[in-house]
């Protein structure tokens, strides 16, 4: 079983703008992945995207994000 780490969870409204952050993190190389969100959280599209904590200053400004439905950090 994989050990849980704290993870840095942020919710979307809309599909589009989960896939939208994908591909600006992607293109600046900032870690995580896109994940179903967890019963934990509330999302309205049910994707979230997840990378460790220590990410979460870069993650909240990176230009031209979609808007976030919420932004936790949660043991995962």
């Amino acid at each position: 079983m994989r050990e849980k780490s704290l993870q840095v969870v942020i919710t979307f409204h809309t599909t589009s703008a989960a896939m939208a952050m994908e591909r600006l993190c992607r293109a600046r190389g900032l870690p995580g992945r896109l994940a179903p969100a967890p019963r934990d959280v509330t999302s309205d599209c049910g994707i979230a995207w997840c990378a460790p904590a220590s990410a979460r200053p870069d993650l909240e400004s990176v230009p031209g994000a979609p808007e976030f439905a919420g932004v936790y950090e949660l043991l995962l």
